[in-house]
């Protein structure tokens, strides 16, 4: 990806153990301030009962807000959520038309954080992409360890300074501040990693991560199947096997309403 002194890049991801359960939410932004260098700041923060979903929107919020703080009124956002994405692009302007209800009339989830995405959206030219998660890309990647890091209840040290300083002198000692992760804004995906993604496992045999239920619109995830199969049994209800944290994660973007 090749930057302007104009650019600015953000990757954001988040992550719940449990929906509800604790969560935490990850940015990372790359942008210019001074002539000669380049500039990385990671945010994250941790919430004790929250969603996936939840977490997304404020990844987004917070990475926007430090947009702002830049005096900066363009960027683009990479995320691996389709919520996010759609919702932001899409299925917002409905929500509004029809006063924050779905077209089942429903009140529309996790309005207090669609308003504040607006709100942080406002005066700024965002490019909107979607990445696919778990498949190598950089920024994803490290946004997802910040996010499952606050989620699991430790705290990451976040970085924030120069995206690279140039190569110290030989017989020098080696200059600080260097982020680390040298490919950051290199969006490819890893193609072993997208191939084993696509290809999957047998659901029958596999080990379930978890179980996601819907019932009267309302979506709980369970680690055993008996959990899920005392919130289901007997009622109409949507019900599936999740073999990973991203799979649990598609399910309830899926069945989430609109």
């Amino acid at each position: 990806m090749i930057l302007t002194s104009n650019d600015i890049v953000v990757f954001t991801d988040g992550s719940s153990r449990g929906n509800p359960g604790p969560g935490g939410f990850a940015a990372v932004v790359v942008y210019k301030l001074k002539v000669e260098s380049w500039e990385v700041k990671e945010i994250g923060g941790r919430e004790e009962k929250t969603t996936n979903n939840r977490m997304e929107l404020t990844a987004a919020i917070k990475a926007l807000e430090f947009v702002s703080s830049l005096h900066a009124t363009r960027c683009t956002l990479y995320a691996d959520s389709s919520y996010l994405i759609n919702g932001i692009t899409k299925w917002i302007y409905g929500w509004q038309k029809n006063g924050w209800k779905t077209k089942e009339r429903r009140d529309v989830e996790n309005r207090d954080l669609w308003e504040a995405l607006i709100s942080a959206v406002r005066g700024k030219s965002i490019e909107w992409k979607q990445v696919g998660g778990h498949v190598g890309v950089a920024g994803n990647v490290r946004c997802d360890e910040i996010a499952t890091a606050f989620a699991d209840g430790h705290s990451p040290k976040l970085y924030a300074d120069v995206l690279d300083l140039p190569a110290a002198p030989s017989g020098s000692a080696a200059q600080a501040g260097n982020y680390p992760i040298k490919n950051i804004l290199d969006i490819k995906e890893d193609a072993e990693l997208a191939a084993e993604k696509a290809s999957g496992r047998s659901h029958s045999n596999a080990k379930a991560y978890s179980y996601v239920s819907l019932v009267d619109g309302v979506i709980q995830t369970h680690k055993t199947w008996s959990e899920c199969e005392a919130r289901v049994k007997g009622k109409k209800a949507k019900f599936k096997k999740a073999l990973s944290a991203e799979e649990e994660k598609n399910l309830i973007t899926e069945w989430a309403k609109r």
